[in-house]
Formats: C-alpha cells, structure tokens, sequence
C-alpha cells in the first residue's frame, strides 16, 4: 500500500539545521525539475512575486522564504507541513512511514523523514516560463514513481493533474457532513483515515481500507470498480 497526502499551505519555518540536500531526496529522476524550480524562485522580485506566487501581500514574508531555499535551515518534512490534516494523522509518531509520499509542487514528491525548508508554491501557481506546474512535473513523475498494488491517494486539485496512476489500484477519500463536503472537514477525516492505515494491520484491497475505517468506527460507504475507489466518510 502507498499513501499519497497532500502538502500543506501552512508550513512551520525551521529555526535552525544543516540545508536540503537534494541529492537526499526520493526519486532521483525528480532532481532536474527540483532544481529547476529553486532556480527560478530565487530570481523572483517583489512585488511581481506575488502575482506569480497567487498569494496576497499579507504573505510576503512566507514567499521571500524562496529566495534563499538552497540556504535555509531544513527539517523533516513530516515537522514542515502543518495543518488539519497532519494535526490529524500526526506522522512524527510512527516510526515508519516509508510508504507515504508527500506531493509538493517543488519537491515533487518527499517522504515524511527527508529534510525541506520552509517554502510558498502551490501547484496552482504560474511561474515565468512555466505556465502550468502539473504538466511541468507530469512526465517526470510518470517515470519515477511507482504505478503498481494498491494506492490511497488523499491528494486534491491540481496535485491529482500531475499524475494519475494507470495501473495501480486507487481508493480516494472523501468526507460528507448531512450531504455536503467541508474543505476544513474533509482534510480531518483524510488524516484520521491515513491514521487508522498506518496503525493497522496491512491492507491489500479497496475492501479492506473500508473495513479498517469501519472498524475504527466510523461510517463508510465503498463504490467503485476495476482500478478505481472510493471510501467515503459520513459525518452525521
């Protein structure tokens, strides 16, 4: 099983540490794009930067971070990202979490333990002469990942544009309350439920990432069929 998860808008900056090495990083075959994109944000101005960024000026301070990222203090991944999400799933308590991938509009994709710094890009984002982020990384991902077994993927928006698995078998998690969808709820759920993968006992088919939910006590509905899944989660 592989578990794909979001990034998170919010990031905790690290005080202090050695800077990313990115010879370190997973999937050696994402490096040039890595590098590439660390080139460019360190050439934006401001205030074009924001524009570029799609941020307001109450975030400058967070984007001049991008400036000086080969330089920065780096931490793990799993202490960068923050959010509901990850306050969720709380991935510094397991020892071993190799098999869940981060996605990132700079990095590609990380795990949990590799060392980042703190940086502003969503996938959203339209930088000088790079005019859409996921068809940047889409060949590139496409060759370095692996596309095999069963894969949870969590990730929203432009993140699933950048690669969608052909012949793995995918569940995506959504969450419903009275019928309706949450944004701050539905990023939650996704982390209770990557919470409740990670604990348990090893899951091969959609059946069983539903009935581990299930058993964890919440209510959950499977559709689905062929390589194609969901787990829905209602909320009363």
């Amino acid at each position: 099983m592989l578990i794909l998860l979001p990034p998170s808008e919010g990031k905790t900056a690290p005080s202090d540490g050695e800077p990313v090495d990115i010879a370190t990083l997973p999937f050696p075959g994402l490096n040039k794009t890595r590098e590439r994109l660390l080139d460019v944000l360190s050439r934006l101005t401001f205030p074009n930067a924001l524009k570029y960024l799609d941020i307001g000026p109450g975030l400058e301070e967070e984007a001049r971070r991008n400036l000086t990222l080969r330089e920065a203090p780096a931490a793990p991944a799993h202490e960068v990202y923050t959010g509901v999400l990850y306050e969720h799933l709380g991935l510094g308590s397991f020892d071993n979490a190799d098999h869940v991938l981060i996605a990132s509009a700079l990095w590609g994709f990380v795990r949990p333990g590799d060392r980042i710094p703190a940086y502003r890009l969503s996938m959203g984002a339209t930088l000088p002469r790079i005019p859409s982020l996921p068809a940047l990384w889409r060949d590139p991902i496409r060759k370095a990942l692996p596309d095999e077994g069963l894969i949870v993927d969590m990730r929203s928006g432009a993140y699933t544009a950048a690669w969608k698995p052909k012949h793995a078998t995918v569940v995506g998690v959504r969450a419903f309350q009275d019928g309706k969808t949450i944004s701050h709820m539905v990023k939650a759920t996704r982390g209770d439920v990557a919470r409740i993968l990670l604990k348990g006992d090893p899951v091969e088919t959609p059946e069983d990432v539903a009935s581990a939910v299930r058993a964890a006590g919440h209510t959950v509905e499977l559709s689905g069929s062929g390589r194609s899944w969901t787990v829905d989660v209602l909320k009363a």
